[in-house]
């Protein structure tokens, strides 16, 4: 009987299990929701939980986005960011009373990829 190679997912699972890594909670939504998510943050972690969020909040005044340009490069990249953080979870945690398209976007991919998803506020989950 052959084997058949393991894809990268199969081997990131089997290498967390190896680790006996605990759950890895990927929180998403609308930056606004800033405040809410280090809320989650923290009660996901007491929980015992591994948790990834945004690291940056573009509505903020900060010298790294000053420059449209720069803005515009540097949130194509945490966009590829946060979708490496939806594939490193096992879940997602969406944060705040509203989802954008963005949001929207990231729980269609985290979903396409089989990971459940929670919402603080689940009157906002797109398929109801």
């Amino acid at each position: 009987m052959s084997h058949q190679p393991l894809t990268p997912e199969d081997q990131l699972a089997a290498a967390k299990a190896g680790l006996n890594l605990p759950r890895i909670v990927a929180i998403c939504g609308s930056t606004r929701f800033m405040a809410e998510m280090a809320e989650a943050d923290l009660r996901e972690t007491a929980a015992g939980r591994i948790v990834v969020k945004p690291g940056c909040d573009m509505k903020s005044p900060h010298g790294l986005w000053a420059d449209p340009g720069e803005a515009e490069a540097l949130k194509v990249r945490l966009d590829a960011l946060h979708r490496a953080k939806i594939r490193l979870a096992d879940e997602v945690l969406v944060v705040g009373d509203y989802v954008g398209d963005s949001t929207r976007a990231e729980i269609a991919y985290a979903r396409s990829l089989g990971r459940p998803v929670r919402f603080t506020h689940p009157e906002v989950d797109p398929e109801g």
